[in-house]
Protein backbone atom coordinates (compact mmCIF):
# COMPACT_ATOMS: atom_id res chain seq x y z
CA UNK A 1 0.00 0.00 0.00
CA UNK A 2 1.78 3.65 -1.09
CA UNK A 3 0.42 6.39 0.95
CA UNK A 4 0.11 10.07 -1.58
CA UNK A 5 0.24 13.30 0.94
CA UNK A 6 -0.58 16.07 -0.24
CA UNK A 7 -2.48 19.57 0.34
CA UNK A 8 1.01 21.26 2.63
CA UNK A 9 1.97 24.83 1.41
CA UNK A 10 2.57 28.26 3.56
CA UNK A 11 -0.32 30.27 4.76
CA UNK A 12 -0.30 32.84 7.21
CA UNK A 13 -1.14 32.68 10.87
CA UNK A 14 -5.13 32.21 11.60
CA UNK A 15 -5.44 30.63 8.28
CA UNK A 16 -6.68 27.23 6.99
CA UNK A 17 -5.19 23.91 4.87
CA UNK A 18 -6.19 20.66 4.61
CA UNK A 19 -4.02 17.70 3.66
CA UNK A 20 -5.09 14.85 1.89
CA UNK A 21 -4.11 11.14 2.40
CA UNK A 22 -4.84 9.08 -0.45
CA UNK A 23 -4.13 5.10 -0.33
CA UNK A 24 -3.25 2.89 -3.01
CA UNK A 25 -5.20 0.14 -1.66
CA UNK A 26 -8.29 0.23 -0.05
CA UNK A 27 -9.01 1.64 3.37
CA UNK A 28 -11.73 -0.02 6.21
CA UNK A 29 -13.21 1.45 9.18
CA UNK A 30 -10.89 -1.41 10.59
CA UNK A 31 -8.11 0.82 9.82
CA UNK A 32 -6.40 2.88 12.52
CA UNK A 33 -5.64 6.20 10.60
CA UNK A 34 -3.24 8.91 12.15
CA UNK A 35 -1.77 12.08 11.17
CA UNK A 36 1.66 12.70 12.69
CA UNK A 37 4.19 16.10 12.40
CA UNK A 38 7.67 16.60 12.68
CA UNK A 39 8.91 20.06 13.27
CA UNK A 40 13.02 21.02 12.40
CA UNK A 41 14.98 19.90 15.24
CA UNK A 42 11.73 17.78 17.31
CA UNK A 43 10.57 14.54 17.61
CA UNK A 44 7.84 12.88 15.53
CA UNK A 45 4.65 13.56 17.15
CA UNK A 46 0.86 12.32 17.09
CA UNK A 47 -1.66 15.18 16.02
CA UNK A 48 -4.28 12.95 15.52
CA UNK A 49 -5.70 9.47 15.16
CA UNK A 50 -8.76 8.13 14.23
CA UNK A 51 -9.51 4.75 15.53
CA UNK A 52 -10.87 1.49 14.27
CA UNK A 53 -12.97 2.06 17.46
CA UNK A 54 -14.27 5.24 16.41
CA UNK A 55 -12.75 6.59 18.60
CA UNK A 56 -10.71 9.87 17.91
CA UNK A 57 -7.47 11.53 19.56
CA UNK A 58 -6.26 14.92 19.18
CA UNK A 59 -2.62 16.33 20.54
CA UNK A 60 -3.80 19.12 23.07
CA UNK A 61 -1.96 21.45 20.99
CA UNK A 62 -4.27 20.70 17.87
CA UNK A 63 -8.29 20.41 19.48
CA UNK A 64 -10.36 22.57 18.78
CA UNK A 65 -8.08 23.83 15.06
CA UNK A 66 -7.91 20.60 13.28
CA UNK A 67 -10.31 17.63 12.59
CA UNK A 68 -9.58 14.21 10.83
CA UNK A 69 -11.86 13.18 8.50
CA UNK A 70 -11.77 10.04 6.15
CA UNK A 71 -13.38 9.10 3.36
CA UNK A 72 -13.34 4.86 3.30
CA UNK A 73 -14.94 5.02 -0.56
CA UNK A 74 -12.53 7.50 -1.71
CA UNK A 75 -9.57 5.47 0.09
CA UNK A 76 -8.65 9.11 1.30
CA UNK A 77 -8.12 10.59 4.94
CA UNK A 78 -7.30 14.18 5.79
CA UNK A 79 -6.26 17.02 7.51
CA UNK A 80 -8.58 19.77 7.96
CA UNK A 81 -6.43 22.44 9.75
CA UNK A 82 -7.92 25.82 10.95
CA UNK A 83 -6.96 28.71 12.93
CA UNK A 84 -2.80 27.75 12.42
CA UNK A 85 0.19 29.75 13.91
CA UNK A 86 3.65 29.44 13.15
CA UNK A 87 3.98 26.54 15.71
CA UNK A 88 2.53 24.36 13.49
CA UNK A 89 4.94 24.74 10.93
CA UNK A 90 5.99 20.94 10.32
CA UNK A 91 6.58 18.16 7.84
CA UNK A 92 2.94 16.20 8.14
CA UNK A 93 2.76 12.47 8.18
CA UNK A 94 0.18 10.35 7.59
CA UNK A 95 0.08 6.96 9.01
CA UNK A 96 -2.51 3.59 8.42
CA UNK A 97 -2.64 1.09 10.28
CA UNK A 98 -3.88 -2.66 8.64
CA UNK A 99 -4.23 -5.16 11.50
CA UNK A 100 -4.89 -8.22 9.29
CA UNK A 101 -1.42 -7.77 8.46
CA UNK A 102 -0.30 -5.89 11.32
CA UNK A 103 2.01 -2.47 9.20
CA UNK A 104 1.86 0.32 9.35
CA UNK A 105 2.06 2.12 6.03
CA UNK A 106 3.48 6.14 5.68
CA UNK A 107 3.09 9.00 3.78
CA UNK A 108 5.84 10.73 2.30
CA UNK A 109 5.13 14.06 4.07
CA UNK A 110 4.10 17.65 3.22
CA UNK A 111 5.64 20.44 4.59
CA UNK A 112 3.05 22.97 5.94
CA UNK A 113 5.01 26.68 6.78
CA UNK A 114 2.95 28.66 9.05
CA UNK A 115 3.93 32.22 9.44
CA UNK A 116 3.50 35.23 11.27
Amino acid sequence: VQLQASGGGGVQAGGSLRLSCAASGRIYSGNDMSWYRQAPGKQRELVAAILSSGRINYADAVKGRFTIPRDNAKNTMYLQMGNLKPEDTAVYYCNIFYPAWGRHFWGQGTQVTVSS
